[in-house]
């Protein structure tokens, strides 16, 4: 699938198949994370992979929807902003380089078939205490991972032409 037809078919599952993910699938996905580019290559984050299903279930208490907690896997994205690159007026990179990784994550299970829902309403708190996070890492992100259940909606865009401008705003 060339990376044009990735982006228009990948969408945001909310139904999840029991089916496990094969574990080189996952490490396929884990990989696309890796390599994704972040400021100054400091690579201060971390992504928890959760497989155990009692701590997934634990996990509804970060966020409370069933589909959610009943994917095969959760994905946690982690960052760490005292180890992040910090432009000169104090711009802390942490969010976006965490995001950066998570966009490479999910395009990857997209390809490979898998099913994921960018989720960043969820209780932060509640994910460090269960997760058991060091004091210094901030979740960014999380994603169920699975095969699918349901299948896409047609997205809703603006038009192009609403969100990009020329040689100045």
């Amino acid at each position: 699938m060339d990376f044009s037809q990735l982006v228009q078919e990948r969408y945001s599952s909310r139904s999840y198949q029991t089916r496990e993910v094969e574990k080189d699938k996952l490490l396929r996905v884990l990989e696309a994370a890796r390599l994704a580019p972040t400021a100054a290559n400091r690579q201060a984050f971390r992504i928890v992979v959760i497989t155990d299903p009692v701590l997934r279930a634990e996990m509804k208490a970060a966020y409370h929807r069933e589909w959610f907690y009943s994917a095969p896997v959760i994905i946690a994205a982690v960052g760490f902003p005292d180890r992040n690159w910090v432009r000169a007026d104090g711009k802390n990179y942490n969010d976006v380089d965490v995001a950066i990784v998570m966009d490479h994550l999910i395009m990857q299970a997209a390809e490979l078939g898998l099913g994921t829902c960018w989720i960043a309403d969820f209780d932060a708190h509640a994910v460090s205490e269960i997760l058991d996070l060091p004091d210094d890492a901030q979740p960014v992100a999380l994603t169920p991972l699975g095969y699918p259940a349901d299948s896409a909606r047609p997205k809703k865009r603006r038009l192009l032409e609403d969100l990009v401008s020329w040689n100045g705003f």
